[in-house]
C-alpha cells in the first residue's frame, strides 16, 4: 500500500518508519527543514513545504495514496491535509494533541476518518512487533494502555464476522488487522475473521479481559482446565 505522511516529526517518522517495515512505500511532507532532512537520511522521500497546501500533497501523489495521515503537531494543519486527502479519495487519519476536548472531537471526527492521540497511541509505534501467538502483548503506550495482538482461532467467538460486526468495549480499538497470510494493515469494516487472523487492538487495561473474552473466548489455561475436568469425570 501507499502511505503519504504529513509530518517528519517524532510521531509522522516513527509511523513511516514501522510501515516500511511492513513492505509499504511510504512519502512525508514537512515544513521543518531539519526533520525534512532527518528524514531524507533515514531513506525516506520527502517534499518540505506546508502539507496544508493541496498543490505540495499532489506533488507528493496524493492522488495515488491509500491513506493520509496527517501528524503534525498543527491542528488546522492537520485538518486542512485530510480535507485535502478526503477530495482524492484517500483514507484519513488526522492527529490532536494535548488540546484534545470532546467539542474538538466532535467537530473533526465526521470530517475525517480517524482521529488520533499520539501521547496515548504511541504513534501506533508498536506495530513492528505484530506477530505470533493467540494474544500477544505487544507495547505499554501509556501508564493505563496496552497494544495486544490477537490470532483468531477456530475457537473464537467471532470467528467468521467482520470487522463492522466486532462491537469492543469503549476503551478499546482495533489499530491494524491481517489475513493468515498478509502484512498487517489498515482495518477495513468488510475485513472478515477467520482461523490465523491477526487482530491489533489498543485498549485500557481494565478492559483487557473483556477484549480478550470477545475475540478469542476462554484462555488456554480455561480450555485445558475444561479439558482435564472431561477426562476425569
Amino acid at each position: 500500500m501507499r502511505f503519504l505522511i504529513v509530518g517528519a516529526g517524532r510521531v509522522g517518522l516513527r509511523t513511516a518508519r514501522v510501515l516500511r517495515e511492513e513492505g509499504h512505500e511510504v512519502t512525508l511532507v514537512e515544513s521543518d527543514t531539519d526533520c525534512a532532512a532527518r528524514a531524507r537520511t533515514d531513506g525516506f522521500e520527502c517534499l518540505e513545504g506546508d502539507g496544508s497546501h493541496e498543490e505540495l500533497l499532489v506533488e507528493a501523489g496524493v492522488a495515488d495514496a491509500d491513506a493520509l495521515g496527517a501528524l503534525t503537531g498543527d491542528l488546522n494543519t492537520n485538518f486542512a491535509a485530510c480535507l485535502i486527502g478526503k477530495h482524492h479519495d484517500c483514507r484519513t487519519v488526522m492527529r490532536i494533541d494535548e488540546d484534545y476536548r470532546e467539542g474538538i472531537y466532535q467537530k473533526y471526527a465526521e470530517e475525517v476518518d480517524e482521529i488520533v492521540y499520539p501521547e496515548r497511541l504511541g504513534a501506533i509505534g508498536a506495530k513492528n512487533a505484530l506477530l505470533g501467538g493467540n494474544l500477544q502483548a505487544i507495547a505499554d503506550v501509556a501508564e493505563n494502555l496496552q497494544v495486544v495482538l490477537f490470532t483468531v482461532t477456530d475457537d473464537s467467538p467471532m470467528k467468521g464476522y467482520n470487522l463492522s460486526e466486532v462491537t469492543l468495549p469503549s476503551q478499546a480499538r482495533v489499530l491494524a488487522f491481517g489475513k493468515a497470510d498478509g502484512p498487517m494493515g489498515i482495518p477495513l469494516p468488510d475485513d472478515s475473521l477467520e482461523t490465523g487472523d491477526r487482530i491489533a487492538v489498543l485498549a485500557d487495561f481494565d478492559v483487557l479481559g473483556d477484549v480478550r473474552q470477545l475475540l478469542l473466548g476462554r484462555s488456554d489455561e480455561e480450555a485445558a482446565a475444561a479439558a482435564a475436568g472431561g477426562e476425569s469425570a
